[in-house]
């Protein structure tokens, strides 16, 4: 049996096919997969707003103030929430019901300057606004000269 040079290159080219659309199929999971678990991490902006505060706003759209966890350890201030989303569509031929359930969390190394007992948190129309108060000893403040 001999294998013409017309058939190894035949060959090579089927294998190279193959291994593109293998590569390419893999992309596109996990682009699918990225996609999924950044579905599942909030958006924060932290920034410094004042010489006493910092002060941290989080995205979470679609939930309820109730499912928001907000706690401190050691050196982290963690956010956890539970996102439970339902899109039904109900017509005369078909029925659709599209649900999202999952925890949606993330943490923050808090600042050494942060008064862990003097934190505090609101949630107005799908935003967690957090801030973070310095200790006095850390405050800005003016010294007089005598």
């Amino acid at each position: 049996m001999s294998v013409t040079k017309d058939k190894i290159i035949e060959n090579g080219k089927e294998l190279v096919n193959t291994v593109e659309e293998k590569v390419e199929k893999g992309v596109e999971i996990a682009k699918e997969t990225l996609g999924n678990i950044a579905r599942h991490l909030p958006l924060a902006n932290f920034a410094k707003h004042s010489p006493d505060t910092y002060d941290i706003e989080i995205d979470l759209p679609g939930v309820n103030k109730d499912e928001i966890e907000l706690k401190v350890e050691d050196d982290y201030l963690t956010v956890n929430a539970i996102r439970k989303t339902k899109n039904e569509v109900k017509e005369e031929d078909y029925y659709l019901c599209e649900s999202n359930y999952g925890l949606i969390s993330r943490s923050f190394v808090l600042p050494k300057d942060v008064d862990r007992d003097k934190i505090s948190a609101k949630y107005e129309d799908g935003r967690l606004y957090i801030t973070l108060e310095k200790e006095d000893s850390r405050k800005a403040r003016n010294i007089s000269i005598k």
